[in-house]
């Protein structure tokens, strides 16, 4: 028994983790670019805040609160309020408006003989010149404390809410890599995924607004109008399937023309607007968020992976997906049924994207035949990005989200590093080309020229 060669050890590895760690390294690329100055706000800037006060002047002091008046400003003052009041320290005025506000209360307090030794706000409101036109015209003003929260540096792609927007915004591009996954596992390409969605968001939308009561639907009506978007997305797949496994049409020419009559259907069933009389418990599955924080559209995402991995490793159905794509000839031979499954991925394919149009319906609360432009791109690019193998039978479905996941990652931080527009289009081409550059590499052995 042989063992492997240390460049066979490392060649599966690069395989198996390969994209994890090009997934790992754009995170902390991205983490460094967009380390910046972090200011506390709302409720724990307030709780902060009143803990510096109370050490650094104690309880003697005299306190003006000024914030603005939006709602993490109102919370951080009125919780700093309230605390303050708690261990005793006096609270001149609590301001939550404009600078113009905060120069009212000041003057009002000094009128009555008031003093003021501290002035409370946030890296904004402390910020504001109106303190020093003050102290130019009274002495009192001379030695008034303005205080802050302290900030701290951390990077604005690892904040909670901007990984959460991440996960958030690929959960329809990943839903619909599941089932290009499938596709480009037995050899072929959906090209009409893009158009389906918006196809499916639009008869869904539709639907609830003609049939199911419009704003006054309910869930019953918005489950069965949503399912009969999916069905629309499920038939236009079998359509194509069949194509390709009766006709023996390519698989661009037929899911080509799929997308096209996918994009007209949008636009003459909604007249080229946008529909949006649904109601807002229509908004559940976009933006809603039950299990552990999670939205419900992230959930959906993860669930359809791992049945999508069952069915794959543990099915004989998943076998069959490999061998269409691997050898179609000695599948045929080997008894499986070919056209059944051409036909099978192509439905579950049209499916999911039925199901994207739904979430990405769900997440906008209306439907329109402008979605999904070139959302068949990222998916695809998803898939290869993964190192599933453009020509078929090779690819795990797991390495497909990682692919979703450095897509959406490379988005975000292009977002907010400020590279916007065409260049972002150059830099995801570059990926994919690279991608592709990398499966070709390996499928020869590392060399440069296949002999």
């Amino acid at each position: 028994m042989t063992t492997p060669s240390i460049t066979a050890r490392l060649a599966r590895h690069s395989s198996d983790y390969g994209m994890l760690l090009v997934l790992a390294l754009l995170c902390v690329v991205f983490s460094f670019m967009t380390l910046a100055e972090q200011h506390p706000t709302g409720a724990a800037a307030g709780e902060q805040l009143a803990d510096t006060v109370v050490a650094r002047f104690g309880r003697d002091a005299t306190v003006l609160i000024v914030a603005r008046a939006i709602p993490d400003d109102a919370l951080f003052a009125d919780t700093l309020d309230s605390r303050l009041r708690a261990e005793g320290i006096a609270v001149v005025a609590t301001v939550k408006g404009q600078p113009a506000d905060a120069r009212a209360a000041m003057q009002a307090a000094l009128d009555a003989g008031e003093r003021i030794d501290v002035i409370a706000g946030n890296h904004v409101t402390t910020s504001w010149e109106i303190y020093a036109a003050l102290a130019k015209h009274n002495r009192d003003l001379d030695r008034v404390a303005i205080v802050q929260p302290a900030s701290s540096r951390w990077p604005n792609f690892l904040k909670a809410a901007n990984l959460l927007n991440i996960t958030n915004q690929i959960a329809v591009i990943a839903i619909l890599a599941v089932g290009m996954t499938l596709v480009i596992l037995t050899g072929g390409i959906d090209l009409s995924v893009g158009s389906l969605i918006a196809l499916t968001a639009v008869v869904a939308t539709l639907l609830v607004r003609d049939y199911a009561g419009a704003e006054r639907a309910g869930t019953l009506g918005l489950v069965a109008c949503s399912a009969g978007g999916i069905a629309v997305g499920a038939a236009a797949g079998v359509f194509s399937g069949s194509m390709v496994a009766a006709f023996g049409v390519p698989p661009f020419i037929a899911t080509l023309g799929m997308m096209l009559v996918a994009r007209g259907l949008a636009s003459v069933l909604s007249n080229d607007q946008s529909i949006y009389q649904v109601p807002d418990s229509f908004v559940w599955l976009g933006r809603g968020a039950d299990l552990f924080g999670l939205p419900n559209a992230v959930i959906v995402m993860l669930a359809l992976y791992v049945a999508a991995h069952v069915m794959l490793t543990r099915m004989r159905l998943g076998r069959y997906i490999y061998a269409v794509g691997g050898n179609l000839q000695a599948a045929r031979l080997s008894g499986v049924r070919v056209e059944f499954v051409l036909v099978f991925v192509y439905a579950v394919c049209g499916a999911l994207s039925g199901l994207g149009g739904v979430v990405l319906a769900s997440q906008l609360k209306s439907g329109a035949p402008t979605y999904g432009v070139m959302y068949e791109l990222y998916a695809i690019a998803a898939v290869v990005v993964g190192g599933a193998s453009i020509s078929g039978g090779e690819g795990k479905i797991f390495n497909t989200l990682i692919g979703a996941f450095i897509i959406a990652v490379i988005q975000n931080g292009m977002n907010l590093i400020g590279v916007q527009g065409r260049r972002q289009d150059i830099i995801f081409g570059i990926v994919i080309l690279a991608a592709l550059l990398f499966e070709k590499l390996k499928r020869r052995g590392w060399k440069l020229v296949g002999r």
